[in-house]
C-alpha cells in the first residue's frame, strides 16, 4: 500500500501494480492510491513509455519497461547477488557454502565461501556437479516434474561416485519426494566420500528453479542429523538469495 507514501513511493506502486492490474479502479484497490491519482501517475507512465493505453479504458505495460529490464539482465550477475547471503551463512554455520547454477544436466560452482574449519573442500568455482549426487542438484531436481526428472536420468546415466550415490530411478525419485515435503536436500557422502551437505533450491525472477546452496562439511566433523539441524538457516539463506533475484516470496509447502 502506498496511500501515505510520497508521490515517489505511489508511482512506484503504480507501476509495480501494473504488471497484475489493468484498470484503474483495480490499481487503486491494490495500492491505495486514489483513482485521480492513479490516473495521473498512469498519463506520466504513458508518457515515458512505461504504460500504454490500449484503447479500451485498461493499461498495459509498456515497451520502456522490457527495454530497462534488457539492460539490467545484460548487466546482471547472480554471484553478485547471492554473495551476500553465502557470506552471512558460512558466518552463522561455521561451514563451506556454494551457490550453483543449473546448466542443462548439471549444476555449475559460480560462488564459494571457505568456512572456518582448519579443511578447505574439493570444490572449485567453475566447476561442474551432477545433479543426482549432490544436495544442490537434489534440491534443483526437485524442482522439476517426475518426467523432467527422468528425461535428465536416462541422459546421464545416473553414474555413481561413491558407493552411496543414488543409482536407480526409483530411488532418486523417492528421495526427491522427500526433499519436496522438507523443502531441502541432502548429500550423505554421496558425491564425494567423507562429504556430508546440505542444500536448498534458488529461483529467480520468472519462479523457475535457477540453482541452489547449500552448506558442506566434514563426515568426521559431524553427523548428517547435525547438519541437517542447520537446514532452516540454508533454506532462510536460499529464500534471501531468490529475493535478491527477484524471485516473489514462495508460497508455505
Amino acid at each position: 500500500m502506498a496511500r501515505e507514501g510520497s508521490s515517489i513511493d505511489k508511482t512506484l506502486a503504480v507501476l509495480e501494480a501494473l504488471a497484475e492490474h489493468h484498470r484503474v479502479t483495480d490499481i487503486a484497490v491494490a495500492t491505495g492510491v486514489s483513482k485521480s491519482t492513479v490516473h495521473r501517475i498512469l498519463q506520466a507512465l504513458v508518457t515515458w513509455g512505461f504504460a500504454r493505453p490500449d484503447g479500451l479504458g485498461t493499461y498495459e505495460p509498456g515497451p520502456r519497461i522490457l527495454t530497462l529490464a534488457g539492460r539490467v539482465m545484460h548487466r546482471f550477475d547472480p554471484a553478485r547477488q547471492a554473495s551476500g547471503a553465502l557470506l552471512a551463512l558460512r558466518e552463522t554455520t561455521g561451514f563451506t557454502t556454494h551457490f550453483a547454477i543449473r546448466s542443462v544436466d548439471e549444476a555449475v560452482y559460480v560462488d564459494k565461501q571457505e568456512g572456518r574449519r582448519p579443511y578447505q573442500m574439493p570444490s572449485r568455482i567453475g566447476m561442474g556437479v551432477a545433479l543426482h549426487t549432490t544436495a544442490i542438484g537434489k534440491a534443483i531436481l526437485a524442482e522439476l516434474s517426475d518426467e523432467e526428472v527422468l528425461a535428465i536420468c536416462r541422459r546421464t546415466g545416473l553414474a555413481p561416485r561413491t558407493p552411496r550415490t543414488l543409482t536407480s530411478e526409483e530411488d532418486l525419485l523417492t528421495h526427491l519426494a522427500r526433499v519436496r515435503a522438507v523443502g531441502y536436500a541432502v548429500d550423505d557422502e554421496e558425491n564425494e566420500p567423507g562429504i556430508r551437505c546440505v542444500g536448498a533450491a534458488v529461483f529467480d525472477h520468472t519462479g523457475q528453479v535457477l540453482g541452489g546452496i547449500s552448506v558442506s562439511t566434514l563426515a568426521m566433523d559431524m553427523g548428517m542429523a547435525g547438519l541437517e539441524a542447520r537446514a532452516p538457516e540454508v533454506i532462510a539463506a536460499a529464500r534471501d538469495v531468490s529475493a535478491a533475484l527477484g524471485a516473489v516470496a514462495p508460497t508455505a509447502r
